[in-house]
């Protein structure tokens, strides 16, 4: 079965399995508090996959009688066996990031003088902001024992932030030191 779930599936099965009984609005909510910060995709995928997983017997659905008919999802045994067997395999592939700064970055030298620049104070006034935001999150959160194990991921993104702004801020500064003319020199 594992060949046919997708890392949605596995974000779908996850979340419900650590909040309980979940429509997709409430998928996409709480994704959006909390996954989404690192594992970004098309939320829509929140409304059409709890449907097949529920065909694949990994959910359960149940649809209000009548009002707005919103299905709520639950998981099944057979829903949590499929996702404990996913925890517990190996995961072989590299560490990916989709970076658009990073691409642009990369085809600098096609675009005009002072991009780099533009792009590294954005970069830099983005990631200061991003570990604001875990920051709060780490005070709000770091004494509650009911998130405790999740809060090792907000450690992580606190790192991988802190080096994105070392990063960016050290190329600001050889970016700039480049535009001064040299005295020396005469230019």
């Amino acid at each position: 079965m594992a060949d046919r779930l997708s890392p949605t599936s596995y974000v779908v099965l996850g979340t419900i399995a650590l909040r309980g009984p979940s429509t997709s609005y409430d998928l996409k909510r709480a994704v959006g508090r909390s996954i989404g910060y690192f594992w970004h995709f098309p939320h829509a995928q929140l409304y059409s996959e709890p449907q097949r997983l529920a065909e694949l017997g990994l959910l359960e659905a149940e649809t209000e009688p009548d009002g707005r008919r919103r299905r709520t999802y639950r998981l099944t045994d057979q829903g949590l066996r499929e996702l404990k067997a996913w925890l517990a395999e190996p995961t072989p592939e590299h560490f990916q990031m989709r970076d658009i700064a990073e691409l642009k970055l990369f085809f600098n030298e096609v675009g005009e003088p002072g991009d780099v620049e533009r792009l590294a104070r954005e970069q830099i006034a983005a990631h200061r902001e991003r570990i604001a935001v875990y920051e709060d999150m780490q005070a709000r959160y770091t004494d509650l024992d009911a998130v405790a194990k999740r809060m090792i991921t907000l450690r992580l993104g606190l790192e991988m932030e802190h080096a994105a702004l070392r990063f960016w801020s050290a190329l600001l500064e050889e970016v700039g030191a480049q535009a001064i003319p040299d005295a020396a020199s005469g230019s």
